[in-house]
């Protein structure tokens, strides 16, 4: 009969490499402090890295360059939680300036915005996320681009906005057909539509 962390390793490495799971997916499995155990022994023989409380990844490993295990990244963390929250998020601030090139900075601690229950999230090193709660409105977004484009120019600014960043936004609208992120105009303030409309002139 397998043991434990043998039947939880079985069935993520099915999920494949880089997937990120929690002791809670594998509560069917026994009791909650048998398999905490099992994560924390499979662990201690690195056959999962933990990533956060409560998280744990199968991790990719590089054989090609040699890097060994890969780490997930900060996206892919933050993903997890919002699937185990069954939670929406949108990068805000510094990061979503990031995402979309409008900025070069990349932050230590990356801030998304939830419709979900507030938290900070401590990660290995001195990163981290924080989740902030938003209301379910701002967050109906039919297009992901527009939403975080919308968030990512809030934290600019409209009187902030550089030329080179105007150019930038304009081409990445051009990537989104008018009708698809017309649907969302309700959800986007007056100097940000403008903006996006400008785009398609």
């Amino acid at each position: 009969m397998q043991s434990l962390e043998s039947r939880i390793i079985t069935s993520i490495s099915k999920r494949g490499r880089g997937t990120i799971v929690s002791p809670l997916d594998y509560a069917g499995y026994g009791d909650s402090k048998a398999v905490q155990k099992a994560f924390e022994r499979l662990t201690a023989t690195g056959k999962l890295i933990k990533v956060a409380r409560g998280l744990y990844c199968y991790p990719k490993i590089d054989k090609v360059l040699g890097l060994g295990t890969l780490y997930p990244t900060i996206e892919d963390i933050a993903a997890a939680i919002a699937r185990r929250d069954k939670a929406k998020i949108v990068p805000t601030g510094a990061y979503a300036l990031n995402k979309l090139g409008l900025s070069t900075q990349l932050p230590m601690n990356v801030v998304y915005l939830t419709d979900g229950s507030p938290r900070k999230v401590k990660l290995e090193g001195n990163k981290g996320i924080q989740f902030k709660h938003t209301a379910k409105k701002n967050m109906a977004f039919q297009n992901g681009i527009a939403m975080l484009l919308t968030f990512a120019l809030r934290e600019i600014g409209e009187n902030n906005i550089t030329d080179t960043q105007l150019t930038r936004v304009h081409n990445l609208v051009k990537t989104i057909p008018f009708e698809t992120i017309k649907k969302d105009f309700a959800l986007i303030p007056a100097w940000i539509r403008k903006i996006i409309l400008n785009s398609y002139e």
